[in-house]
């Protein structure tokens, strides 16, 4: 199915997670935020939150700076 991850369209297969998918982008453990289709989705739901074709997904990490 096709989902847009950060802008891009993505091809993922039926059943995938938000945590696969976020997996798949990062390699970082903190600092992550994802919302689907505008709703924050928080990290105790990645595993059993399913996506679904056509939504639209943001992949957020945290950068420090100075």
């Amino acid at each position: 199915m096709m989902v847009q991850i950060n802008g891009a369209a993505h091809e993922v297969a039926d059943g995938t997670t938000v945590a696969q998918a976020v997996r798949a982008l990062t390699a970082a453990t903190t600092g992550v935020a994802v919302a689907v289709n505008d709703e924050v989705v928080t990290r105790g739901a990645w595993e059993t939150t399913a996506l679904r074709e056509r939504d639209r997904v943001e992949v957020l990490t945290a950068v420090q700076g100075g």
